[in-house]
Parts: structure tokens; sequence; C-alpha cells
């Protein structure tokens, strides 16, 4: 089933966004080996998923701890 990006609940924050996000994801599938597409089992698809997931959280935490470092 495929979705309609503009009916998403989830809205962006930031322009652009979405390119970043879909260049991170092409390139972790190429880091595991995956080939994105309907044919993908959802565990590879998922693997991705988790993956980004796991670098935005990081890229957040770097963020965070720097902005705290700057206000002491």
């Amino acid at each position: 089933m495929a979705t309609n990006r503009s009916n998403s609940s989830n809205q962006l924050v930031v322009p652009g966004a979405q390119q970043a996000i879909d260049q991170m994801k092409y390139e972790i599938a190429q880091e595991f080996g995956v080939n994105l597409g309907a044919d993908t089992t959802s565990r590879a698809n998922g693997s991705v998923g988790g993956e980004i997931t796991k670098r935005l959280v990081s890229l957040a935490q770097q963020q965070i701890s720097g902005y705290q470092g700057q206000q002491q």
C-alpha cells in the first residue's frame, strides 16, 4: 500500500528535511546491502528505519550536549 506524504500527520518543521532523510535512508540501505522497494522484506526495511532512528537520536544528542555546553 503506497502512502501519500501530503496526507501524513508528520509535519516537517525544517524545509528540505525530507530530502536529507531520504538521502540518509538510501545511504544506510546501501551500507546494509538492502535494495529498498516493494519486494524487500519488512525486516530488511525495518533495519534501515531503525538505523535512521538511531542516527537521528545520536545527532540530536550531540546538538543538545553542545547547546548545553554553551549555556554554562
